[in-house]
């Protein structure tokens, strides 16, 4: 049966367990963090962001279509995740406005995370001064990387600077969380020894007192992380996602900066690394981006958490491309099968299948609070072929169905179930 565009804004996902609780915005950062305002000033715990860094670029994601591109993991689309041109006066006043509004929404124990390079860095450092207080910086954090091509005209640049600030002297800084057992012990004069249970330690002696060492002995980072390398291409972790920064870097981050039940803020999500570090780590999290493209990331990345999507894009079902779609009633559940979707986009590969552009798909119900999604499928690269089908739970109300296409554009139907 062919069906209904609905006009949908919010989508929640329920998640399994103790699990945290999370928002994706689709939207522009200012204006999003503006909304924020009267729910969640003063309650944030964590701000990492990883904004433009006026390189005058534009930046693409190489997307995947079709079964034979998710299992070789290379995409045929180039699409713009966003543009970098901004001259220096509309980056400085963006960035303004957003630490700004990140400064009231950080709670007063709160610490901001940004991540800039060398272009950047100084117009960067003054405003957070200007708005964080000269006395707040804590780090100035560099990122060694060696991914990348080598130059001749001048030394390679190979790092990124991470400026952290907290916002008063009450911050909740947690060193203890990052340390671990260096990979191997640091070249050094000190002596050599081994105790009754086996363990290396080394040993000397200054000023009348021997100070011991064990090489197993966890060991905080200090501000100049070489440890935390960049994503490889082919990496499994790439989301396709152009300025990807890794999983263990975020990790680092929100450990050491928020505990299990805080909000984790991230105005500029992009590859929605923040979000997946602090849902691996029991924290609440906020996500913004004005990339359709992200909220397909998003869907992936986030799995298991209780998280709602504000999806202006559900609203849009004047242009709702034609879905199909069959319901067979089982023992307690409703088996919905995709039949068609009739998207129409440009620059797709040669031979692509009608269904090919369907990145994620999923059923639900209807509430007053919005879409409620009770099953999905999304591609990955070990279920690259599209499933057709999908269970859901038979309760009162209305089944809907949510189509994501490779673009990121997503829609809702209402599904007839009789």
């Amino acid at each position: 049966m062919t069906l209904r565009p609905i006009d949908v804004s919010m989508e929640w996902h329920t998640g399994t367990g103790d699990c945290p609780k999370g928002r994706f915005i689709l939207g522009d950062a200012v204006e999003s963090l503006e909304a924020l305002l009267p729910e969640y000033e003063g309650k944030v715990k964590l701000v990492y962001m990883d904004p433009p860094f006026m390189t005058g670029d534009r930046f693409y994601m190489r997307v995947r279509v079709g079964k034979e591109q998710w299992e070789k993991g290379r995409g045929s689309m180039a699409m713009e995740t966003f543009s970098d041109r901004m001259t220096r006066d509309e980056y400085l006043s963006l960035l303004r406005r957003v630490l700004a509004l990140c400064h009231r929404l950080l709670c007063e124990e709160g610490m901001i995370f940004v991540h800039i390079d060398y272009r950047a860095h100084p117009h960067v450092r003054l405003l957070l001064d200007e708005i964080f207080g000269e006395d707040n910086l804590l780090n100035e954090i560099i990122w060694v990387y060696q991914s990348g091509g080598r130059s001749v005209r001048h030394f390679s640049r190979k790092h990124d600077v991470i400026l952290f600030y907290r916002k008063t002297v009450k911050y909740d800084f947690n060193i203890d969380a990052v340390k671990a057992v260096p990979a191997q012990p640091k070249p050094n004069h000190m002596r050599r020894h081994v105790d009754p249970d086996g363990r290396v330690y080394r040993s000397i002696k200054a000023n009348g007192r021997v100070y011991t060492y064990y090489d197993d002995e966890p060991v905080a980072p200090t501000d100049v992380w070489q440890d935390l390398s960049h994503l490889q291409q082919k990496d499994p972790e790439r989301t396709g996602y152009d300025v990807q920064k890794p999983l263990a870097l975020l990790d680092r981050i929100v450990k050491c900066a928020s505990r299990p039940g805080e909000i984790v803020l991230d105005p500029f999500a992009g590859s929605c690394t923040t979000l997946e570090a602090a849902r691996r780590g029991g924290r609440h999290f906020i996500g913004i981006d004005r990339c359709t493209l992200t909220v397909n990331i998003a869907r992936r990345r986030l799995g298991g958490a209780d998280y709602v999507i504000q999806n202006p894009s559900l609203a849009d079902s004047e242009n709702a491309p034609v879905c199909k779609a069959s319901i067979r009633t089982g023992v307690g559940f409703f088996h919905v099968f995709l039949e068609a979707f009739d998207a129409d986009i440009p620059g797709l590969p040669e031979g692509c299948a009608p269904l090919d552009v369907v990145d994620n798909w999923s059923v639900g119900y209807l509430r007053p609070e919005g879409y409620c999604v009770m099953a999905e499928y999304a591609r990955t690269r070990k279920a690259g072929e599209l499933q057709q089908e999908l269970a859901v739970p038979v309760y009162g109300g209305e089944l809907a169905l949510c189509v994501s296409d490779v673009t990121g554009r997503s829609f809702c139907y209402a599904l007839d179930r009789e």
